[in-house]
């Protein structure tokens, strides 16, 4: 099975910036398309950002400009780099790892809060 260990959030100002990491275990994770989701309270999961097994990346709107995901497949790490932070972006944030139709697995999440 794959485990996602998640890290780097914490509080931040909001203009400031944050970058999280998701470690993946197992030998899937360049083949696998990795993603980094949201939950706000009261809100339902979204999608913040995607990235294929090939690089090819996808945002919300909310975030475009903004965050960037990256991939570094020799240490099987997964990145968010969150620039210009608003309180509306405050959220656990979750990492997600799809291989195909074969494998979902998700981290534990990590709280990512923003002050005004």
């Amino acid at each position: 099975q794959v485990q996602l260990v998640e890290s780097g959030g914490g509080l931040v100002q909001a203009g400031g910036s944050l970058r999280l990491s998701c470690a993946a275990s197992g030998s899937i994770f360049s083949r696998s398309a990795m993603g980094w989701y949201r939950q706000a309270p009261g809100k339902q999961r979204e999608l913040v950002a995607t990235i294929t097994s090939g690089s090819s990346t996808d945002y919300a709107d909310s975030v475009k400009g903004r965050f960037t995901i990256s991939r570094d497949n020799a240490k099987n790490t997964v990145y968010l780099q969150m620039n210009s932070l608003k309180p509306e972006d405050t959220a656990v944030y979750y990492c997600n790892l799809r291989y195909g139709t074969i494998l979902d697995a998700w981290g534990q999440g990590t709280l990512v809060t923003v002050s005004s």
